[in-house]
């Protein structure tokens, strides 16, 4: 039996995945795996048996990686479950920045009571008429799931497309269109193109990256489109710009001070990932994650750890070892194994950063010795039994 916790609201389409095998408990304490969206578990105590956490979405930030890896709890994300929903709202926000469709609504919304409504409308909707998008040039900074989605999205809008990323993925890149055309220099982007999009995770090398210089490379009429993070933006700087007219609009899906009600400014309330679609999709591959890693030991879309896969045990036990990447480690393992004579059947290791995880396929069952001198080695985090 598996304990886990929610932290937040999960769709039942989520929970519905864990079978009988597992139970809701109401502290994290008690807890073996966590679920959660935005809650911040940066001041949580982490107990002991505490094994993964998995966050129906794509960002991190709520949750102490770093901590979590010294404590050898795997924590994953959902990449791609909410790309779509995001997709299409960044497209909502292309067309809400070019033609004044909330404004437009305002009017008509003010007018109500007013019998010579249809006959102004003709005058007045010149106001909010704005261009189309067909035949604009779209930079897109960041060809991940998302990013691909509305670069490929925008082709069939005709809108002539420019797509960033140092880091592609071959998968990514396969399913980039061939009318996206590669930008090896952001500044390229920043200095062409009409509307601009980023969808990069923050990090420390992407906090502000569009800034007061990037803008001043940028013409007058462009519009940036944030709906990834806030802090990728020197928003300070941008309603600067806007202020002074080098700079046609900013869209943001995250509202605070400095932008809400600002002109220039169209402001979303966080609605990116809020569809029922992608929070039941993030749910279930949530809760997928954490099953195959609880029963199987596999890693996938993991923020802290290398992702690994053994796919389904079918020898008489599996093993998993969170430990430091150091030098030796497999060697000390295997050494551990044959002093108990315990035969690897089968056996992985991969490595991120400064941590490492292997798993080994055995033929016989565990014995609590070999555990107790695998967890005494220097580098070991955490040895999981996991069949």
């Amino acid at each position: 039996m598996y304990n886990y916790v929610c932290l937040n609201p999960i769709a039942e389409v989520g929970l519905e995945v864990l079978t009988e095998d597992y139970k809701k408990v109401d502290d994290i304490k008690d807890a073996q795996a966590v679920l959660v969206r935005s809650a911040s578990m940066h001041e949580m105590e982490l107990p002991e048996k505490l094994d993964v956490v998995a966050r129906a979405g794509a960002g991190v930030n709520n949750i102490p990686l770093e901590k979590c890896a010294e404590q050898g709890i795997v924590v994953f994300n959902t990449p791609g479950a909410n790309a779509n929903g995001v997709k299409e709202l960044v497209l909502a926000g292309m067309l809400m920045a070019s033609r004044d469709i909330s404004g437009g609504v305002n009017w008509v919304d003010e007018q109500k009571d007013n019998p010579d409504l249809a006959k102004q409308t003709e005058k007045q909707k010149k106001a909010f008429a704005g261009c189309e998008l067909a035949g604009k040039k779209l930079g897109v900074i960041g060809l991940g799931a998302i990013g691909i989605r509305v670069a490929n999205a925008a082709t069939h809008l005709d809108m002539d497309v420019y797509g960033y990323d140092p880091y592609i993925s071959i998968k990514a890149a396969w399913n980039l269109s061939r009318n996206v055309k590669y930008i090896k220099n952001v500044e390229d982007i920043y200095r062409e193109c009409d509307y601009i999009t980023i969808h990069v995770p923050l990090l420390d090398s992407t906090k502000k990256m569009i800034d007061a210089n990037a803008i001043a490379i940028m013409k007058p009429t462009a519009v940036i489109l944030n709906y990834a993070r806030d802090l990728l933006v020197d928003e300070e700087a941008v309603v600067a710009a806007l202020a002074e007219g080098k700079l046609k609009k900013y869209v943001s899906d995250f509202p605070n001070h400095t932008t809400a009600g600002k002109e220039g400014c169209i402001v979303t309330p966080h609605l990116g990932a809020s569809t029922e679609e992608s929070e039941d999709n993030c749910a279930v591959m949530a809760a997928q994650e954490i099953c195959d890693y609880l029963e199987n030991g596999n890693v996938k879309n993991s923020v802290n750890y290398p992702n690994c896969d053994m796919g389904e045990c079918t020898t008489v036990g599996r093993v998993a070892v969170l430990h430091k990447n150091s030098k030796g480690m497999i060697g000390h393992f295997s050494s551990i194994f044959s002093q108990f004579d315990i035969n690897i059947a089968n056996m992985t290791n991969k490595s991120k950063g400064n941590y490492a995880y292997s798993m080994f396929d055995i033929d016989m069952p565990m014995v609590d010795e070999a555990v107790a001198k695998m967890k005494e080695m220097n580098g070991v985090i955490k040895v999981r039994i996991v069949k």
